[in-house]
C-alpha cells in the first residue's frame, strides 16, 4: 500500500486586515465611534460644527479685501467679511507704530529668531548654539537701535569675565570657588569704570549706529514677540533655581523663595503691570529712565517664573526617592546630581505643564494693552477709533486669535513631539 505524504514548503502569506481596523475607518471606530455614547457625542458636535460653518464659510468666503472703508463693504454686501480692514492695517497690527521705513528691522529680527531656535529644539544643530547665546544681544540692537558697541559691551564684559577665570583657575589660583569669585568681581569692575570709556573708544573707531525707535513706538505682535519670548526664555533657568530653593533645606534659602512664590503667584498679572508702569517710578532715583519695555518684561518674567517653579517642584516630586539616592550612591555632589539625574527626569515629566506655562505666558501678553502699550489687542481699540473703520469687530479679532493660534499651536505641537521622543516606558 502506498502512502502520499505532503510536506508544506512554503509558508502561508498573512491574510491582510479586515477594512475596519486599518486606516481612517480604524481611527473613526477608536476615536469617535468606540461606544454608544461617544458615538452619540460625535453625531451632536458633527451638528454644531456644521450648524456654525453654514454661515461662517459664506460669511468669510465672500469677504471684501479691496474696500477703502466698513461703509464701502456695507454699501456692497453687509452679509459678508469687511477684510479690507486687514489688507489696510495688516502693517500696525504686524509692528504697531515702528517707523514705516525701518520694518526691515524687527522682519529681520523674527527671521533670526526662528534661525536661533533650531539649535535647541533641534540636537544634530546644537553646534550652532553660540547663535543662539549672541542673539538676544542682536535683537535688541536691531529693535531699539543706538550704537552696535553699547550692546556688544556685555558680551565683550563676559567673554573678559570668562577668560579671567580660566586664566586664575590654570595659573594663579588654586580652588575653582576663589577663581569665579574673583572673575565675577573683576567682571563688575569692567561693566562699571571701563565699558563706557570702551563704548566710546569703538564707536569713535568704527561706528556702526542705527536709528534709535523709542519703545512706544513698539507694538502689534512684534511687542507681543518680545515680551512673550524674553519671558519664555528667562523664566525658566529663575523657574527651576525657585524650584530647588523650596525644596532646600538651608531655612533662608527656603523661606525666600516660598515668600517669593507665595507672593507672585497670589497677585494678579495685570497689578504687577501696573507695578512696573506706574508705581515702580517712585522708587527709583528722580531723573531714572527705566524703559517700559524692559520693566514688562521682568514683571511677566517674575509671574511667569513663579508657576514654572510650581510646575517644576512637581516634577521634583514625582521622582522615587531611590533616583536620589542611587545619585548618591554614585559620590556624585548636590549639583552633579541635580545636573545628570535628577533635573533631566524632573523636566522630562513637567513638559506639559512646562509648556502650558509657555503657552499661558505668550497669551497674557495682551494684558500690556491695559498700560498702554499698543499690542494687538490695543491696536484692534486704535483701528476700530478710526472713522473710516469704525464699528468692525469680528475680522481683527479673528485674524489676531490666528495668530496667537499659530504660535501656540506649534507650542504645543513641539511639546508632544518631545514627549514621544523621550518617552522610555515602552
Amino acid at each position: 500500500m502506498t502512502k502520499i505524504a505532503y510536506v508544506r514548503e512554503k509558508g502561508i502569506p498573512p491574510s491582510p486586515p479586515p477594512l475596519t481596523e486599518v486606516g481612517i475607518i480604524r481611527w473613526v471606530r477608536q476615536n469617535l465611534f468606540s461606544s454608544w455614547f461617544n458615538g452619540i457625542l460625535t453625531l451632536f458636535s458633527l451638528y454644531f460644527i456644521i450648524l456654525i460653518l453654514a454661515d461662517f464659510i459664506p460669511w468669510a468666503w465672500g469677504g471684501h479685501w479691496q474696500t477703502k472703508s466698513l461703509r464701502e463693504c456695507l454699501d456692497l454686501d453687509p452679509n459678508v467679511a469687511c477684510f479690507s480692514v486687514l489688507t489696510a492695517r495688516w502693517k500696525q497690527l504686524l509692528f504697531g507704530l515702528y517707523p514705516a521705513e525701518e520694518y526691515w528691522r524687527p522682519t529681520l529680527t523674527f527671521i533670526l529668531l526662528l534661525l536661533s531656535i533650531v539649535p535647541i529644539l533641534v540636537p544634530k544643530y546644537l553646534k550652532f548654539f553660540w547663535f543662539s547665546a549672541i542673539y538676544p544681544g542682536l535683537a535688541i540692537w536691531l529693535l531699539w537701535g543706538g550704537s552696535f558697541w553699547s550692546v556688544a559691551i556685555v558680551y565683550i564684559g563676559l567673554i573678559f569675565g570668562f577668560a579671567t577665570y580660566v586664566i586664575l583657575s590654570s595659573k594663579f589660583l588654586k580652588t575653582t570657588s576663589m577663581a569665579l569669585s574673583a572673575s565675577i568681581v573683576l567682571t563688575v569692575l569692567f561693566y562699571l569704570f571701563f565699558s563706557s570709556l570702551l563704548v566710546r573708544f569703538l564707536s569713535f573707531l568704527l561706528p556702526i549706529n542705527l536709528p534709535f525707535v523709542d519703545s512706544l513706538q513698539l507694538g502689534g505682535f512684534t511687542l507681543s514677540i518680545v515680551v512673550g519670548v524674553s519671558g519664555i526664555v528667562a523664566s525658566f533657568p529663575i523657574g527651576i533655581l525657585l524650584a530647588l530653593g523650596r525644596q532646600s533645606n538651608l531655612p533662608v534659602i527656603k523661606m525666600i523663595c516660598v515668600g517669593f512664590i507665595e507672593f507672585i503667584r497670589g497677585v494678579p498679572l495685570i497689578t504687577l503691570l501696573f507695578v512696573a508702569s506706574v508705581l515702580l517710578n517712585y522708587f527709583l532715583p528722580p531723573g531714572t529712565n527705566f524703559d517700559i519695555v524692559l520693566r514688562v518684561v521682568i514683571m511677566v518674567t517674575l509671574f511667569s517664573a513663579a508657576y514654572m517653579a510650581e510646575v517644576i517642584r512637581g516634577g521634583l516630586a514625582g521622582l522615587p526617592l531611590g533616583q536620589h539616592e542611587a545619585s548618591a550612591s554614585l559620590g556624585l555632589t548636590y549639583w552633579q546630581s541635580q545636573r545628570l539625574v535628577i533635573m533631566p527626569q524632573a523636566l522630562k515629566i513637567s513638559i506639559p505643564g512646562i509648556v502650558n506655562t509657555f503657552i499661558g505666558l505668550f497669551k497674557d501678553t495682551t494684558l500690556v494693552s491695559i498700560i498702554s502699550l499698543r499690542d494687538p489687542v490695543g491696536l484692534a481699540s486704535t483701528i476700530r477709533a478710526d472713522s473710516k473703520w469704525n464699528g468692525i469687530y469680528w475680522e481683527l479679532y479673528i485674524a489676531i486669535g490666528l495668530m496667537f493660534f499659530v504660535f501656540c499651536f506649534g507650542m504645543s505641537q513641539y511639546s508632544q513631539y518631545l514627549e514621544r521622543k523621550l518617552k522610555t516606558d515602552n
